[in-house]
């Protein structure tokens, strides 16, 4: 397949490396040092004790790349409507569009049936560009599982994990998920298909709302957070907040807390997303990860004072770091 992934930072490095090493056409949106790192030595992983070095199509200009059979928004959430601008020329008449993002997506209450049918999320789509420049009809919804990092431009370390779940935003099976499905699975990842990936995404949440705004304001791994008896108790009440609220958006998570905590620790000592992008210097993900998630209680007028609490902290951290 011709697969083009838009960034190349720690999660699209990774797949653009792993699909590239089973023999699919890549290409690379980039710009900065990352594409100069690209195009010098080519993409780099290190995942599950092997080394790869693929040689990739790399481009800051989407219409040299052209058109694709697949799409992965791999940026972060921050710069997802700057660079959805860019990302038409990659779209043709099939294409399907990937987005592999934490939080909550875009598209997430889009086409829903729920309480917050069509409702936009501003705090990750203020004034609607990603919306315009990628068409629901061509999403796939993705829940990326596993860790990773980026030591250094054009490389990726994958440390833990291998699931990927994806599906349509409408729910149901479909053709088209389970083939991209096949095609993850065919690089070697533990890939499936979802007939309830909103669901699924709400049970990614349950982690990233609670490790990542923590780990920002804390500076710790998630191992140490969790092995912390009193934040361990308020990740446990946060998640709590959480499950309650998408039963009022009519998700129902068949989870419990200290299984999903419990989940985290056995992968030992992981930074997340937030941290490593908080300790590099990078725009952080607090309003894709908590803001939307905030917008959204707010929106019904469900209370949810812990997930508030917690998020205006993180926020006020971000912007005194000038991470915002």
């Amino acid at each position: 397949m011709k697969i083009g992934v838009v960034g190349a930072g720690a999660v699209g490095g990774f797949f653009a490396a792993r699909l590239a090493h089973v023999g699919h056409e890549v290409s690379v949106l980039a710009r900065g040092k990352t594409l100069e790192a690209i195009r010098a030595r080519g993409i780099r992983l290190e995942s599950e004790g092997r080394s790869y070095t693929e040689t990739v199509r790399a481009s800051e200009h989407a219409r040299e790349l052209g058109a694709q059979d697949l799409v992965l928004l791999a940026v972060k959430a921050p710069s997802l409507p700057s660079a959805a601008k860019s990302v038409g020329p990659l779209i043709g008449a099939q294409t399907v569009v990937l987005p592999a993002l934490n939080g909550l997506p875009w598209w997430f209450f889009l086409g829903d049936q729920g309480p917050l049918a069509n409702h936009r999320l501003n705090a990750v789509d203020p004034e609607g560009v990603i919306e315009r420049e990628v068409p629901l009809s061509r999403v796939i919804g993705c829940i990326v599982y596993p860790s990773f990092s980026a030591p250094e431009p054009g490389f990726a370390r994958h440390a833990a994990g291998s699931r990927i779940v994806i599906g349509e935003p409408s729910g149901g099976a479909s053709q088209r998920a389970e083939m991209v499905a096949g095609v993850l699975q065919g690089a070697g990842l533990a890939a499936e298909a979802s007939d309830s990936v909103r669901r699924e995404v709400w049970t990614k949440l349950l982690g990233n709302i609670c490790f990542n705004p923590v780990s920002l304001l804390c500076g710790c791994s998630t191992d140490r957070l969790i092995d912390d008896e009193r934040v361990y108790r308020i990740f446990v009440a946060m998640m709590g907040e959480t499950l309650a609220l998408g039963r009022a958006l009519d998700i129902e998570v068949d989870i419990q807390p200290e299984v999903r905590i419990a989940a985290t620790r056995k992968l030992g000592n992981i930074k997340t997303s937030t941290l490593q992008d908080a300790e590099a210097g990078r725009t952080v993900e607090i309003d894709g990860i908590m803001g939307a998630v905030v917008e959204a209680a707010q929106s019904i007028g469900f209370p949810v004072p812990l997930l508030r609490a917690v998020y205006a902290l993180g926020r006020l951290r971000a912007g005194a770091l000038g991470l915002l």
